[in-house]
């Protein structure tokens, strides 16, 4: 077949890996990722596996956009097709002109044939078979190879490849042997075979300079290690469970003393989640700065010990790395599902403090921020990530951070300014916050109280009587409101031909600027406004004050954002208009486009969901 190529796409384009979990194409496909990255190109990887431990399908998604447009796309001019189960579904995926990369150790089904692509076979396994002896090796390193055909057919600089082989395996010479072994066995059979390189080619740039390659999970894990966390207790969850990880990492290099070995931290596996937030509590209580990282299932157990923190006034760190649900859900699949469920989290009237980091470096800038507001505000924070931003590997700025900086503990007492007082009341008088000062254990025997989950009034004593429980409840109220005022304000771009606005949260915040871009193209101009906190603050009121359309987008069915809008603040409910993604993948720039357009082609009603 002589079908015709796509013209020259440089530096912007698409492909896909598509494998079986369990093979080790998670080591090649980063090798890849990690080697673009180098080359100084913007580049992002997705990698959608299953929730079993191996022999399911798995596939990896990388974009490469050198004007940095990396949120996940709709199609791909390239795919690596390895895994003969999923043959017909991979091949109907890629655009016409594109390529299909497949093992042809064994002939292609004609059924899976199309004229408009083209078809590079490779021998993988037979190649493999004869460089190679035992039979897991052989496996490995078929995967790996097409790292080598890849160099060959999008002209990756072989160098970087070859200093990153290195690199990772310094240390086991036998392993490094054989990776570069296969990488360039199949370098050197796309040399051969094939015109190399394609019209899908990389050039170096040197946009990625003063940026790193880091996922979300480490970049929290780093925050909390900066923002001087001692404790964490969790209950092991996808896709959380690497935070944790990490931290365990961080603290053994930093927090131990490298004289005596001494640990300077305390991590605890609890037995569920709901005894890793009363941990975390009770550390928080003690005076150290604590947190736990679990999902959605997590939250749900943890809800009565949260409603003790928020009404006893102990702060307490809650990283919420979101994943698809109700119940079990889809574990490995992203989702923005617990936005209701966290701002209320609990029996009876609550109302909590949200982060919404968009990416890593958000990430590590807001695990920093949660404590802070957690020790001033006195109360539980969350910081709500997912799966895409926790375990994707995202090209960001480079992570930097203030030597000067100094934990805000809030309010309190030492001995000296209990000891100066005619009596310490728990909760009386508060500052403009609505926040009391507190004490901590062994201080002094006069900062001593009971901590109470029962009714209690401003005093901290006991109480049953309807006035004293409203004002302690009306202070928290004000407390809440009043932290508008010290949360991240919203990221907001105004367009001066602006006849909408868009309002988005999180790990969308890519795939929303992109098509807003793209919308401009056809006319269509947008205002923009990333949620980065609740409660709202002013700026969120006036930016939906100013606008008579306004789209807020969200990966949820229920659209959750849309909802605390319209509780929280005083927009009129008809002016929001949902655009709504939830199967599980993160959200493409098309998904957000299609739903803004449909809205104007309809010219009334709702976007349709």
């Amino acid at each position: 077949m002589h079908q015709k190529a796509i013209a020259e796409k440089l530096n912007d384009f698409a492909f896909k890996l598509a494998n079986v979990n369990g093979t080790g194409s998670a080591s090649a496909n980063g090798l890849l990722m990690q080697a673009i990255f180098r080359m100084g190109i913007p580049v992002s990887g997705k990698n959608l596996f299953p929730s079993n431990i191996q022999g399911l399908p798995t596939w990896y998604e990388v974009r490469v956009n050198g004007q940095g447009h990396t949120a996940r796309t709709a199609t791909y001019d390239l795919m690596v097709a390895m895994n003969a189960e999923t043959y017909g579904r991979d091949i109907r995926e890629v655009r016409a002109g594109g390529y299909v990369l497949y093992d042809s150790t064994w002939p292609l089904d004609r059924t899976h044939l199309r004229d408009d692509v083209i078809f590079l076979g490779v021998p993988y396994a037979r190649l493999c078979n004869d460089a190679f002896t035992q039979a897991r090796e052989r496996t490995l390193m078929k995967n790996i190879a097409y790292v080598g055909t890849l160099a060959a057919l999008l002209d990756i600089d072989m160098e970087i490849v070859s200093g990153m082989l290195k690199e990772k395996f310094s240390r086991k010479p036998a392993l490094m042997e054989s990776n570069a072994k296969a990488i360039q066995i199949g370098y050197q059979y796309a040399r051969e075979h094939f015109d190399c390189p394609l019209p899908l080619r990389l050039e170096k740039l040197d946009k990625t300079t003063d940026s790193v390659l880091i996922d979300g999970n480490t970049a929290t894990a780093l925050g909390c290690i900066y923002a001087g966390a001692t404790v964490a207790a969790w209950y092991p969850i996808t896709p959380s469970t690497s935070v944790l990880d990490a931290f365990k990492g961080f603290c053994e290099a930093y927090r131990t003393d490298k004289a005596t070995g001494e640990r300077r931290y305390a991590i605890l596996q609890a037995e569920d989640e709901l005894a890793a937030i009363g941990m975390v509590i009770g550390a928080a209580w003690n005076g150290a700065r604590a947190f736990t990282s679990t999902s959605g299932p997590g939250i749900s157990l943890m809800s009565e010990l949260i409603g003790l923190a928020y009404y006893a006034e102990v702060p307490a760190v809650i990283v919420d790395v979101q994943r698809v649900g109700p119940s079990t859900g889809m574990p490995t699949r992203t989702q923005q599902g617990d936005i209701l469920m966290c701002a209320y989290a609990s029996h009876g009237d609550t109302k909590h403090v949200l982060l919404f980091p968009a990416n890593p470096g958000e990430c590590f800038s807001f695990a920093v921020k949660a404590f802070d507001l957690a020790e001033r505000l006195q109360t539980p924070v969350f910081m709500l990530s997912d799966l895409d931003i926790g375990m994707n590997d995202w090209v960001i700025p480079r992570l930097e951070w203030d030597d000067a900086y100094r934990p805000d503990r809030g309010r309190v007492l030492s001995q000296e300014e209990l000891l100066a007082l005619p009596k310490f009341h728990r909760y009386s008088p508060e500052d403009e916050l609505g926040v009391a000062a507190r004490t901590l254990p062994g201080v002094h025997e006069k900062g001593a109280f009971f901590t109470r989950g029962s009714g209690h009034n401003k005093l901290g004593g006991y109480t049953e009587t309807p006035d004293e429980y409203q004002e302690v409840m009306d202070r928290l109220a004000r407390k809440h409101r009043a932290a508008r005022s010290i949360v991240p304000c919203a990221v907001i771009e105004r367009r001066p031909s602006a006849t909408f606005g868009v309002v988005t949260v999180g790990g969308c915040d890519l795939a929303v600027r992109e098509a807003l871009a793209t919308l401009e193209t056809r006319g269509l101009f947008g205002d923009f406004l990333r949620v980065r906190a609740f409660p709202f603050g002013n700026d969120v009121e006036a930016f939906l004050a100013e606008h008579d359309i306004i789209f807020v987008v969200e990966q949820n069915r229920d659209a959750q954002l849309r909802s605390l809008l319209t509780l929280e603040t005083k927009v009129y409910k008809r002016k929001l208009h949902s655009v709504l993604a939830y199967g599980g993948f993160p959200l493409q720039a098309n998904q957000v486009v299609e739903g803004i357009e449909a809205k104007f082609q309809n010219g009334a009603g709702d976007v349709v969901e």
